[in-house]
Parts: structure tokens; C-alpha cells; sequence
């Protein structure tokens, strides 16, 4: 049986909706989305975006994994800008295969093509499993320390 063929890319306007599934390993007990119209809407302003990046892993026209990356300009550090990543996910049926690690490693690399002098990651798992997986990554644990605000509402 051979091995399926992998492609690390930028996601497609068409696949909003495999994204939003995919979303569902990430926070299975989300806040509801708004109407198809504003959700729409909505993609395509962050498809206009030149700063914000969707990357996926895609087997067989599946999104099995995903994060996006964001690209902040920046005035310090010799005007060099900064990119933060988030939604960091992967279908279930696919852990523990090095999606999840690809689409980090094809995140870091554009934010290196674009001379990021660094590249943030929050992530709210506990699970030392988990914080191992950034780390094998290549991100660094204690460098810096991380605050969250959040709405009164979500308190």
C-alpha cells in the first residue's frame, strides 16, 4: 500500500467550509458562527489580507491539519515585523503522523521569507505532550511569558 501523497499549501477560498470543520478538532464546544452571508464575508477580508496566512495539510483533498499565521509590521528590532500563529490543528484521525509539525514548519518558513525577527505561539493545553510538540517544533518554552486578556463576558 503506498503512502498517501501530502501537500503542505496555502489554503483555497473553496475550502472554507473543510477548514471550518476541521476547526471542530480544535474547540469541538465553540461559540456559534454567524450567518453563511456575514461568515463569508468575513473569509474574504481575510483572504484580501496579504499579512494573514492559512496553511493546511491536505491528503486526498482532505484538510487534515492547519494553522494560520499572521504577519504584524513592526517599528523596533530594525523595523523588522513579527508573526504570531494560531489555530493550530489537526484532525484526529490523522495525530501523531507530523502534520501538525509541517504546517508549522511551512508557517515559520514564511515568516522567515519575510524577516520576522521572531514568531509568537500562545497555547492553552496543559498537556506536557503537547507543549513537547511546539517545542520539537522549534519553539522555545520560558523565553518569553505569555498574558491573555479576555472580555468581561468570557471571564
Amino acid at each position: 500500500m503506498s503512502k498517501p501523497i501530502i501537500a503542505v499549501r496555502l489554503i483555497t477560498r473553496d475550502e472554507l467550509p473543510q477548514l471550518l470543520a476541521l476547526y471542530q478538532h480544535l474547540n469541538p464546544v465553540d461559540a456559534p458562527l454567524p450567518n453563511d452571508h456575514v461568515l463569508q464575508s468575513i473569509w474574504d477580508t481575510i483572504l484580501r489580507d496579504p499579512r494573514l496566512y492559512y496553511i493546511v495539510a491536505d491528503i486526498a483533498n482532505q484538510l487534515v491539519a492547519t494553522c494560520n499565521l499572521t504577519i504584524i509590521p513592526n517599528l523596533t528590532r530594525g523595523a523588522r515585523p513579527y508573526g504570531i500563529i494560531e489555530n493550530v490543528v489537526t484532525h484526529a484521525d490523522y495525530r501523531q503522523q507530523g502534520l501538525g509539525t509541517q504546517v508549522l514548519h511551512y508557517a515559520l518558513a514564511l515568516a522567515w521569507q519575510q524577516q520576522c525577527y521572531k514568531v509568537m505561539l500562545l497555547s492553552g493545553s496543559k498537556r506536557e505532550e503537547t507543549l513537547q510538540f511546539y517545542e520539537k517544533a522549534g519553539f522555545k518554552r520560558g523565553v518569553k511569558t505569555g498574558f491573555v486578556a479576555l472580555p468581561p463576558e468570557d471571564l
